[in-house]
């Protein structure tokens, strides 16, 4: 809702008038930061591969409250995490890294995508672990 209002705000509409049509519009069910902040981060997810950091730090700029948010965000697991960070490991290492500098590089991948450190860790190294099976 704060997008819809700093857009109509920023092509010179009154701001009493912007917030009296996002209301209108939330009202009639167009608008829903709920349903937007859990279909983004189900769609972030699936087609970016973006980590629960990457994808909360978009929906707060984006203006969703933070209780919103972190609802979001729950919808998924610890587990589901760390299987979608060793999935995009998979898809990016064809071989599992197997030295310093590869676990670096794919660690850095994951952080970079918003995978919180500790799990980007356990990711690499379940990663690593399927070389040996």
């Amino acid at each position: 809702m704060a997008q819809v209002r700093r857009h109509l705000e920023a092509r010179g509409v009154e701001a009493a008038v912007a917030a009296e049509a996002v209301d209108e519009l939330e009202f009639q069910g167009y608008l829903d930061d709920a349903r937007f902040a859990k279909r983004y981060a189900e769609d972030r997810r699936a087609l970016d591969d973006w980590g629960p950091e990457r994808i909360e730090r978009r929906l707060l700029e984006a203006g969703v409250e933070r209780d919103l948010v972190t609802r979001a965000l729950a919808a998924r697991g610890a587990e589901d995490e760390l299987a979608a960070a060793v999935a995009l490991l998979r898809r990016r290492f064809p071989t599992p890294p197997a030295t310093d500098r590869e676990r670096g590089r794919a660690l850095g991948l994951l952080v970079r995508r918003g995978f919180d450190l500790e799990l980007a860790h356990d990711a690499v190294r379940a990663r690593s672990r399927e070389q040996a099976a």
